[in-house]
């Protein structure tokens, strides 16, 4: 047994369960339109994300510390200290709730590690989600998107998932329906891009960016389903920036576009580049051919939408 919790800071529950696991999914966004830079540092966006079927596992247990660990493809890149989005998520909660953040956070890696698809927001809320069941705190969906904008611009829609448009910096979402399974392809470039360079870039290549509006074809074609018309309204500003930072993605672009696929653009801030195909059957050529193609380190075939972050049975 160990020794009694300080003054003012509540045991965990005795009844809750020591182990909880989530699986929380990688992102895209099919339109990203982004404003020229605000007082703060940050930039106005219509952010329309899609929630796509790559994921990460965070699993937190009880233990005497806090501590993170990780695992899976590029597991070496990811911070193990108190600035991974993880650790702070637990530390956040605990302060709200007056419990001690003593968790061993285990992430199993397998969205791409810095690639523009929000892993690193993915396990922010994902630790925030099983640290809430971990200690029973109980926490109202509001208070946990709250906690989440304060983590990051992209941590509500890893808790939320679907499809959702975020404005502000990307934190304040509006549920968007989705008619339909979209198919998709990413490949994954060697090393990141830092999104802060991406979008000082931006601000250097667009010193007059207009105020970022959704595309209302954009989100009639997620409402209906229509894959071709989704790939005829694909936006994302960034792209030119990510492109003058990494000319190398134009080869990695042109090669999906000269297999088959419908669109392509650059995910995020990058350097992973999305690309949208018409079927299943259609994503697996792609990612064949981008595979051998020499333009990117791997391929991933993925579809749309997917749930935001959820609790795995125990």
């Amino acid at each position: 047994m160990g020794p009694p919790a300080p003054e003012g800071v509540r045991p965990v529950n005795p009844g809750t369960p020591r182990t909880v696991s989530v699986r929380v999914p990688a992102k895209v966004n099919v339109q990203l339109g982004v404003g020229p830079a605000r007082a703060d540092g940050f930039h106005d966006l219509a952010n329309v994300f899609l929630a796509v079927g790559l994921y990460d596992t965070v699993t937190v247990t009880a233990a005497d510390t806090l501590r993170v660990t990780c695992a899976g493809p590029d597991a070496a890149q990811v911070p193990l200290d108190r600035t991974n989005l993880a650790a702070r998520a637990a530390e956040l909660l605990a302060v709200r709730h007056g419990v001690t953040p003593d968790v061993h956070i285990h992430i199993d890696k397998d969205i791409p590690v810095a690639g523009g698809m929000a892993g690193g927001s993915a396990d922010g809320a994902g630790a925030l989600l099983a640290c809430d069941a971990l200690w029973g705190t109980n926490a109202s969906r509001a208070e946990l998107l709250d906690i989440c904008a304060e983590l990051g611009s992209d941590v509500p829609f890893s808790l939320v998932g679907g499809a959702a448009l975020g404005t502000g910096r990307g934190e304040r979402l509006a549920p968007l329906e989705v008619g339909g399974t979209f198919h998709w392809v990413f490949a994954v470039a060697d090393g990141g891009l830092s999104t802060p360079a991406v979008y000082r870039e931006f601000d250097r290549l667009t010193p007059n960016a207009p105020a970022p509006e959704a595309s209302p074809a954009l989100l009639e074609a997620l409402r209906t389903g229509d894959a071709k018309a989704l790939a005829g309204a694909l936006t994302n500003d960034l792209q030119a920036a990510a492109l003058s930072l990494r000319p190398s993605l134009a080869d990695t672009l042109a090669a999906g576009t000269a297999a088959g696929a419908l669109a392509a653009l650059v995910s995020g801030s990058g350097p992973t580049t999305a690309f949208l195909c018409a079927d299943a059957d259609a994503a697996h050529a792609v990612a064949s051919a981008l595979t051998t193609s020499g333009t990117c380190r791997t391929a991933r075939v993925a579809s749309s939408p997917a749930p935001g972050a959820t609790v795995l049975p125990a």
